[in-house]
């Protein structure tokens, strides 16, 4: 019966190594989730400005900057 309690007691202790590991994993993989989609929202923006400047003509995109910068 002790090499069953021994068995169970170091399967419990891996197991709970192994979740702390997980636990840690989880956390940094879930940070470079939230990096990326910041990333993703500015690559967002700059790709609607792109379209409106195509569609609008490089004339009217440039004066839409001046006017932003106060030129």
């Amino acid at each position: 019966m002790e090499t069953v309690e021994k068995l169970a007691s170091e399967t419990d202790k891996r197991l709970s190594v192994h979740e702390q590991i997980c636990a840690s994993r989880y956390e940094n993989i879930q940070a470079r989730f939230d990096d990326g989609s910041k990333r993703m929202t500015k690559i967002e923006y700059l790709l609607y400005i792109i379209i409106v400047a195509v569609l609008l003509g490089p004339g009217v995109a440039a004066e839409f900057v001046k006017k932003l910068l106060g030129m």
